[in-house]
């Protein structure tokens, strides 16, 4: 008669129980700005738009920098970490340009093709880069997603000035471009690792919600 010796199997965490992560808390508060740039992008409210793609690269900068300082976390909580971001990005950095494209061109069939190619971009982007990690440990390969709303919201301040067939032109360029720098071989170094960096980008997010938010009054 033989008994089994084997130790139980330790029960996997509960998926919620990872919400409670600090930095996955920055994630899903820039996945909410996200969230709001969608919505205003679709109602053609696009000034508010902006300020909710930058807000939501403000909070996925933020996430990085927290998971880095804190102590404790296990190397689930940072693989649970990475996969939330991979799909976040996806979100704010691919889907979102494209509905804001889209909505900036009043819907018709030919914005599609520059949505599909943004969205395609980011996705084969953020595959690569889960599958190789950074080139050489501290660079990307190809430009970074975040990048694209940081642009884009940078471009959108020509829309007052340029006539509405000319600014629907400069960002259907705009767009493709990014695109085509997602998923080139150019090196670009990782700018969220660097605390200056992220004090610069903190005074950006500043100064493009004060901007926006003047537009609108």
């Amino acid at each position: 008669m033989t008994t089994d010796q084997s130790a139980p199997h330790e029960l996997p965490p509960t998926i919620l129980s990872y919400v409670k992560d600090l930095p996955n808390i920055c994630s899903l508060a820039g996945l909410a700005c996200t969230i709001l740039a969608i919505y205003f992008s679709l109602i053609g409210i696009f000034y508010l738009a902006m300020i909710g793609m930058v807000w939501a690269v403000a909070f996925d900068w933020a996430d990085g920098l927290i998971a880095r300082r804190m102590k404790g976390r296990t190397g689930d909580d940072s693989t649970f970490g990475g996969q939330l971001d991979v799909i976040i990005d996806i979100v704010s950095y691919g889907v979102t340009p494209a509905i804001l494209l889209l909505s900036y061109g009043k819907f018709e069939p030919i914005f599609l093709i520059g949505a599909f190619i943004m969205v395609a971009a980011g996705a084969i982007r953020l595959s690569y880069f889960s599958t190789f990690g950074l080139a050489g440990g501290k660079n990307y390969t190809g430009l970074a997603l975040d990048n694209n709303s940081l642009i884009l919201v940078s471009i959108f301040l020509f829309e007052s000035v340029l006539s509405y067939e000319s600014f629907t032109v400069v960002l259907y360029v705009s767009a493709l471009c990014l695109s085509a720098l997602n998923v080139s071989q150019i090196k670009t170094p990782k700018f969220s690792g660097n605390p200056m960096n992220v004090f610069m980008l903190a005074s950006y997010t500043l100064a493009i919600t004060a901007i926006y938010s003047w537009k609108l009054l």
